[in-house]
């Protein structure tokens, strides 16, 4: 039988939520016969067809968007979901291949913020279906991974309302110096970071030390905020809101945090981190395949 692995209390630095496994979409797939249509359909995908390639991956994805949850599945979705008492809710997608040291999904499957109860399941079967978006499909040919199975766990948190968000790579990106991790930080949702709308400021950090090797502090002239009843939208920052993002006593404590998680996973990471209220959240965190 298929679990909902769930945790509805904060861990660590980790926002509260919980998981649905990647059993739980292989469930969802047999209870609606679509197994064999997708794989199918992948068979007799032509790589080198962009236009064959959108075909299909719309095809998929419909299959799986307009397929019902199973209604005991569903309303465990929602109970927990309830319990975790959030306005909204980030529902990210997991590909069960991510954690490979040479493949990372990152980029490639869909991920919902705003969420909520109303838009809970539609915006997990989209999370699912997101495993077939073009991008995806490419990416399974490039990597061999065509007659691999590859599934997803759906990733369910309270959203963050950001005052900093950032980025950290635990190996420097550049020199590749295993030494030294960077954080790139700005004022904001993370959206802003991540879509490359603001320039962040950078901090190099020595692991072996905890010595702050490097500072440059960027100029931005807005951040992406909390939009009330749901969304965002920018805001323009007066001069006495500018300057440096973190403090040195957060720089060394994000630092920490990711060194830990480098070292939990045994190689170089790279990680996404929220500060709400002076407490700093770790909301994702993916091998880097780039080195």
């Amino acid at each position: 039988m298929t679990r909902l692995l769930s945790g509805k209390a904060q861990t660590g630095s980790v926002p509260p939520g919980f998981v649905i496994t990647a059993q739980v979409f292989d469930h969802f797939l047999r209870e609606n016969n679509l197994a064999e249509k997708i794989q199918l359909a992948l068979n007799q995908t032509n790589p080198q067809d962009t236009d064959a390639v959108e075909k299909i991956s719309k095809k998929i994805r419909s299959l799986i968007e307009s397929s019902p949850i199973p209604p005991t599945l569903a309303n465990e979705f929602v109970e927990i979901y309830t319990q975790l008492a959030s306005e909204f809710v980030a529902v990210r997608s997991s590909a069960t291949a991510e954690d490979s040291n040479i493949a990372s999904w990152a980029g490639e499957l869909e991920s919902y913020l705003f969420t909520t109860k109303e838009t809970l399941l539609e915006n997990i079967k989209k999370c699912w279906s997101s495993l077939f978006t073009p991008r995806a499909i490419f990416y399974r040919f490039e990597k061999n991974l065509q007659k691999e199975k590859v599934s997803v766990a759906v990733v369910v948190q309270k959203m963050v309302k950001s005052d900093i968000s950032g980025i950290i790579f635990t190996v420097h990106p550049v020199t590749k110096d295993p030494n030294q991790l960077i954080i790139e930080a700005a004022w904001g949702l993370g959206e802003a970071i991540v879509g490359g709308m603001v320039t962040p400021d950078s901090y190099v950090v020595d692991k072996r030390d905890w010595s702050i090797v490097d500072i440059y502090q960027a100029d931005q002239d807005f951040k992406v905020a909390f939009k009330p009843g749901g969304g965002s939208h920018e805001i323009c920052l007066h001069d006495n809101e500018k300057g440096q993002k973190l403090t040195g006593k957060q720089i060394i404590e994000i630092a920490k945090l990711a060194r830990k998680i480098e070292e939990h996973y045994n190689m170089p990471m790279d990680i996404e981190f929220a500060i709400e209220d002076n407490t700093v959240y770790i909301v994702q965190a993916r091998p880097i395949t780039t080195l």
